[in-house]
């Protein structure tokens, strides 16, 4: 069935490829929190494991969300690997980073999943997608909050 929610199939389609990308920055972003969950030592390890889980649980659910707001404009959302390789500005990292490291890491992952929303606010304003400048919104304000935060723990 025909979508019309008042928004054109070709802008639909650009704000979706825009939020594919998203929801690649933040499932890499998602993974490598997991693994620093998981991987982190040092005095540092409660403190940080507890903040990388609930880090990785917010990562889960916003993932869900992105990936609802794509098929809600009518496209598949990328859900491999592959995809979110290709299509992320993210990379993974090769063994396991001092802890002070991965912090860096997570700071500057955050950072870029604000870089990736933020230009995807151009067509939305365009063509006033309300719902989905205001996912990109609260996304923007969790990961802001979130880099803030661990960028914090860096300075002495």
């Amino acid at each position: 069935m025909k979508i019309d929610i008042g928004i054109k199939e070709k802008d639909r389609e650009k704000i979706a490829k825009g939020l594919s990308h998203l929801l690649a920055d933040t499932y890499t972003l998602y993974l490598k929190t997991h693994n620093f969950h998981w991987n982190v030592k040092g005095p540092m390890f409660q403190t940080l494991h507890m903040m990388f889980e609930g880090h990785y649980m917010e990562l889960a659910l916003a993932v869900d969300d992105i990936a609802e707001r794509i098929r809600t404009l009518g496209f598949p959302a990328p859900g491999t690997y592959k995809q979110f390789v290709e299509m992320s500005s993210i990379k993974e990292e090769q063994g396991v980073p001092e802890a002070k490291d991965m912090i860096r890491l997570l700071v500057e992952g955050h950072e870029s999943c604000v870089r990736t929303a933020r230009g995807i606010f151009p067509v939305c304003d365009e063509t006033h997608d309300e719902p989905t400048a205001d996912l990109l919104t609260q996304r923007m304000q969790a990961h802001e909050k979130t880099a803030w935060m661990l960028r914090s723990m860096l300075e002495s």
